[in-house]
């Protein structure tokens, strides 16, 4: 969550939301929670587990250019 902060902060194209997957039960069923962090990207790439800086701006690139969820 804090490297997708931290893009949201240098770039107004970005938004960065933490929820809590307790909280927000009907979400985490939504979207499949299993682990966290669990990482949705435009609906389109998901992620769980942390992934090295190089990898999560991979992930991101594949939301925003119609890629999918990575194997």
């Amino acid at each position: 969550m804090r490297l997708a902060q931290h893009m949201a902060v240098a770039s107004d194209q970005v938004r960065a939301d933490c929820i809590e997957a307790n909280e927000f039960p009907e979400w985490s069923q939504q979207y499949r929670v299993m682990a966290v962090p669990k990482v949705v990207i435009n609906d389109r790439v998901q992620f769980e587990g942390a992934l090295p800086e190089r990898d999560f701006l991979s992930a991101v690139l594949r939301a925003v250019n119609g890629g999918g969820t990575p194997a």
